[in-house]
């Protein structure tokens, strides 16, 4: 009886991950629209003031009441600056010079970065199979930037350089992140959301809100779609998935973004790239695959034998 809940738990874990996976790659559809009257950081700011109210109402819900250690501030803080302001304001930056999907494509390359990092600074020496996947993710993405040297320097080079900066900052955010293990998520989400929020709010204010007269009523429902759902329950789903199906099938799932955004970008924001770029992103996603299912392998295992390096 409990290994038949179990696997309608992570049954269920497995059709919430798709469906967040298809929501993200939608999630650029409402950020583009917004993008057009209001800059990134305004952008970020609405979308964790409606985050914060989920996760925050979670937080009520379940009853933590878990109390952040002074130390512990400058850390959420950093965690802020570069996994939220930086990496966001990179990400939306960058969509102004390339499609969504060449976007989504360039940081697939994370897992990549990550291995590179962990050699540097921990010495851990990657397997075969990751060596092999990190040199067909940068064929891939030399596929993809190929294709678009013709209009690399007219201004599109600007994107690309915007895209690999919020690769890096999402992996110093990563590093950075993993001293918090001793927080439970809905803490870490919700500290980092009031530093986000208060970070924000200077640059968000400064730079002047839209006129309410902009707000269409399909504007309005795409941010609250980014704001309620990516920022609060798609991150509910996250940690739920966490727990039913471990750090590594679950980062998989990510790897598949580039799909689902490739089909919204071209359906509703009549966004196209090139056969030569659908290759690239194919085999970044493929390469990226096995560099994330292997490294979450040797994961497992240095933390199950601590003398592992």
């Amino acid at each position: 009886m409990a290994s038949k809940i179990d696997f309608n738990e992570r049954t269920l874990a497995h059709v919430l991950m798709i469906f967040l996976v298809i929501s993200w790659g939608f999630d650029y559809v409402p950020a583009k629209w917004g993008l057009e009257i209001m800059d990134p950081l305004t952008l970020l700011f609405i979308k964790y003031i409606l985050g914060f109210v989920v996760a925050f109402g979670m937080k009520c819900f379940k009853g933590s009441r878990q109390w952040i250690r002074k130390k512990d501030i400058p850390v959420f803080i950093l965690c802020s600056i570069f996994g939220e302001l930086i990496y966001f304001y990179c990400e939306y930056s960058a969509m102004n010079y390339i499609p969504v999907a060449l976007l989504t494509i360039i940081l697939g390359f994370v897992p990549v970065v990550s291995v590179l990092v962990e050699r540097v600074l921990y010495k851990r020496i990657p397997n075969a199979k990751i060596i092999i996947g990190i040199a067909f993710c940068i064929i891939g993405i030399c596929f993809v930037l190929s294709s678009d040297l013709k209009v690399i320097f007219e201004g599109r080079i600007f994107g690309y350089i915007l895209a690999f900066a919020a690769v890096f900052s999402w992996n110093a955010y990563n590093f950075i992140t993993a001293s918090l293990e001793r927080y439970d998520s809905l803490t870490v989400s919700c500290t980092q959301m009031i530093c986000t929020i208060c970070l924000c709010a200077p640059l968000a204010i400064h730079s002047g809100f839209p006129a309410l007269s902009e707000f269409s009523p399909q504007l309005i429902a795409g941010l609250l779609w980014i704001g309620v759902f990516d920022a609060g329950i798609g991150f509910i789903i996250m940690v739920y998935a966490l727990k039913k199906l471990g750090p590594t099938i679950s980062a998989l799932y990510s790897d598949f973004l580039p799909v689902s955004t490739t089909f919204f970008g071209a359906v509703i924001l009549h966004e196209s790239i090139t056969w030569l770029q659908v290759v690239g992103g194919i085999i970044v996603v493929a390469a990226g695959f096995v560099v994330i299912r292997e490294k979450g392998r040797l994961d497992e295992e240095r933390l199950s034998d601590p003398q592992t390096h």
